[in-house]
């Protein structure tokens, strides 16, 4: 049994991914540059806002700058107001786990804690919600999983992760953790679960009603 529950936030307890997609695609056209929702929930998902910015200068020779980004954050926190929820069977799963759990996300917080306060998850993991912008590094890199676990006084190989993005389950193995894939977001694909696993997650499941029996089986 993993001493620490470190959870990714976006398509692991909330269903953002596929809103966060359409935002992102939906502003990105107002500035001339076009790639489909399918295409970022492709390319971008799991992928920090550094990241977001060097795919679209490389790509397009744009650059986002603050701007762009208000004024993303301003739609996505209004689509997230009208259609975002939680994961289904994520607050009844939070009631089981007597573990102690945090959220590792490569969000701003800007976006992340109203989104957490939007599906009631806030409080549950409340002061332990660590993101991309207290680390140099993000995703893939291992920087935000080994802060997390520092900051909670747990060895990296005491903790679990559950991520749903191939960057997400790439920084866990370098941090030295244990990872399980979760594939049952709205926007995952066919073959979403054999990428995981190809990344290094130990297993994957695709409904949150599973994931009590796994970490029994890992006692």
């Amino acid at each position: 049994m993993p001493g620490l529950i470190i959870f990714d936030c976006d398509g692991v307890l909330i269903d953002s991914e596929p809103l966060a997609c359409r935002s992102l695609s939906e502003v990105l056209a107002g500035i001339g540059v076009a790639m489909s929702a399918d295409e970022i929930n492709t390319e971008l998902v799991g992928i920090s806002m550094q990241g977001v910015i060097g795919y679209v200068r490389d790509r397009f020779g744009v650059t986002l700058g603050p701007d762009f980004w208000k004024a993303h954050l301003g739609a996505i926190l209004d689509l997230f107001a009208a259609e975002l929820q939680p994961i289904d069977y994520v607050p009844e799963l939070l009631d089981q786990i007597s573990l102690p759990m945090c959220i590792a996300s490569s969000g701003r917080m800007a976006r992340l804690r109203p989104a957490l306060e939007m599906t009631g998850l806030y409080e549950r993991f409340r002061p332990h919600i660590y993101n991309a912008e207290m680390v140099e590094r993000a995703k893939p890199a291992p920087d935000l999983f080994l802060y997390a676990a520092t900051d909670m006084a747990f060895q990296p190989a005491d903790c679990l992760v559950i991520e749903d993005s191939h960057a997400g389950v790439t920084a866990a193995c370098a941090a030295g953790m244990p990872v399980i894939g979760f594939t049952g977001g709205g926007h995952t694909r066919p073959g979403h679960g054999d990428a995981l696993a190809a990344a290094g997650a130990d297993a994957v499941f695709a409904n949150m009603r599973e994931l009590p029996d796994i970490l029994r089986r890992r006692d």
